[in-house]
């Protein structure tokens, strides 16, 4: 059948299962935007195209499909480029249309004409320039398999407008498409699983080291029982939060310069660490030359440039997280484990839990550590999925609620971006309507995309945004207290000779005809979150929390693990 290259786009966006895109038109995707007008394809119109690019990330997280978001030419493809570049980071499968002029005047400093393939080059997976209108309905297929297989990420497509004019043949019987030279390694070598298993049997501190790429390959399970069988403990990056529940007995919570007291002390003590799905960050690791001294590290991961990028792997694996558990279970299957043998490890670490505990001063100030144990405490944690903004309130938001599941904690971990959390947030709740979805945020990063307050009014899209809101730019704040002499400059979000704050969110949220609450004093926290809970439609309640509160622990930058501040 002849059709239009618009038309195609979205017979390619059915075929590839996409039920949901979000974006802004203009200029160069009109023709885009006419086919959608009468197409299956859900549109939702956001009031910004960060705003799209993340909602496009909230629903791939919360759903595990790809993501996709659309944009014009210009600026409409260079404000996509935060949000891309957030995805990129986190490996989050995302494909991204942009419109572009047409192909007789690009190179030609046309009317929003930017150079979209370069500028996005470094923060994508793969993309394209569509040249040729028969090219489109193959790139758009290849774009699809490269942002969900092996190691996800964003692809970009940029059409010009006169690609999408033209017509040409399309066949909606094409087989799945293949790019040569790309074929992901999903099983481990033999060799190399036989050798991390006798390592793992021989080990008496180990400790076991999951991140994202654990959810990623649906890989919980698994992880799960190899933990069990052995008899580790286990830690999860912040991208792995919920891949293995947080309330297990063998889970000593996160790493890092903001982790427990004991996973830090685990890694740093431990003779062996089994890592999958990670890429051993810098805020994990902390001083490269002094982490884990002791431990000899098995690295899975499907990845092959990840592995021994930051530290060296004794025994490195390329494959996927699930398959590759899977035969190290089986593997384990015929051996002999010794029973008891981490038994004083275990207890060791267990000393040091309750020694060490998170913790928060109880007292009659207004915490947010108690703003978020409450949100817990009433909800459980069943049937939610928080997502954060970055800072103080994605920290508190991590230490302070029990993640039982994958894909109930998206934040953005890699480039950490302000004003991720609420279009994230309305992107998870449209891919997971029976969730709540809760973003835990703070009040500088919230106004970064409180325009898309609009997309939740007008598109019926409940979510709760809980503001803990110190009035400051905080984690920014706690740096220069901590080492700058509380010099604070640039940090206070208004008038710091007058101590006069704006906005005032409830009235924000009212202006957009949504619920707006603000509390004050502990008493009434309880009260506004079952009313939000309990609310129809979007609620935005202002927590006016104490305006010098820290994230505790934390390892200085550059210093190690064991080189830990106590704050609480």
């Amino acid at each position: 059948m002849e059709l239009k290259g618009s038309e195609i786009i979205i017979k390619c966006l059915e075929k590839e299962g996409v039920d949901v895109i979000f974006g802004i038109p203009g200029g160069s995707v009109i023709p885009l935007f006419d086919k959608l007008y009468s197409s299956k394809v859900r549109v939702i119109l956001t009031r910004h195209e960060q705003g799209a690019a993340h909602m496009a990330d909230g629903y791939a997280r919360a759903s595990g499909k790809v993501g996709v978001c659309v944009a014009t030419s210009g600026p409409g493809a260079t404000n996509l480029t935060t949000g891309i570049a957030t995805a990129y980071m986190d490996s989050v499968p995302l494909v991204a249309i942009t419109g572009q002029v047409a192909t007789h005047l690009v190179g030609n400093d046309a009317f929003q004409e930017a150079d979209t393939t370069g500028i996005t080059r470094p923060i994508t997976k793969q993309n394209y320039l569509v040249t040729d209108v028969r090219e489109l309905q193959d790139t758009i297929a290849k774009a699809f398999l490269l942002a969900r297989t092996g190691r996800p990420g964003p692809v970009l497509i940029d059409i010009p407008v006169n690609i999408q004019n033209e017509t040409c043949k399309f066949d909606p019987h094409k087989k799945n498409i293949e790019i040569r030279g790309y074929k992901p390694t999903l099983k481990g070598h033999p060799k190399q699983i036989r050798n991390a298993c006798d390592l793992m049997l021989q080990a008496k501190k180990p400790i076991l080291y999951a991140g994202g790429g654990i959810i990623i390959s649906d890989a919980s399970k698994e992880l799960k029982k190899l933990a069990e069988k052995l008899n580790v403990p286990v830690t999860l990056t912040l991208m792995g939060i919920g891949a293995f529940p947080g309330d297990h007995k063998l889970f000593v919570g996160m790493p890092g310069m903001h982790g427990t007291q004991t996973a830090n002390y685990a890694i740093q003590n431990s003779d062996l660490i089994i890592a999958v799905g990670v890429r051993f960050d810098d805020r994990v690791t902390g001083r490269l030359d002094k982490f884990a001294p002791h431990a000899k590290i098995i690295h899975i991961d499907i990845d092959p440039t990840s592995i021994s990028k930051n530290v060296s792997a004794h025994i490195p694996i390329v494959g996927d997280c699930k398959v590759v558990l899977n035969q190290i279970l089986e593997c384990l299957k015929n051996k002999k484990i010794e029973a008891n043998k981490t038994k004083d490890w275990l207890k060791k670490l267990d000393e040091i839990r309750k020694q060490k505990p998170l913790t928060y001063r109880k007292d009659s100030l207004l915490r947010p550590q108690f703003v978020v144990e409450t949100l817990y405490n009433l909800t459980q944690g069943k049937n939610v999925i928080i997502t954060t903004e970055v800072g103080q309130n994605q920290m508190w938001a991590e230490q302070f609620f029990v993640y039982r599941e994958p894909r109930t904690f998206l934040t953005s971990g890699g480039l950490g971006t302000m004003g991720y959390g609420f279009p994230a947030a309305i992107g998870a709740k449209v891919a997971r309507p029976d969730r709540e979805v809760i973003d835990i945020a703070g009040d500088g990063s919230f106004q970064m995309n409180i325009q898309e307050l609009a997309t939740a009014k007008v598109n019926g899209i409940k979510v709760i945004v809980l503001i803990l809101n110190n009035r400051y730019l905080g984690m920014v704040r706690q740096w220069q207290e901590l080492f700058y002499g509380k010099r604070y400059s640039s940090v206070f979000l208004g008038d710091l000779k007058a101590r006069e704050y704006w906005p005032d969110f409830k009235k924000v949220a009212e202006s957009y005809g949504l619920i707006g609450l603000r509390v004050e004093k502990k008493k009434d926290v309880e009260p506004a979150i079952k009313e939000a809970l309990k609310a129809k439609e979007t609620c935005v309640i202002d927590f006016r929390i104490h305006e010098e509160e820290n994230v505790s622990p934390m390892v200085p930058g550059g210093a190690s693990l064991d080189q830990i501040l106590e704050l609480a």
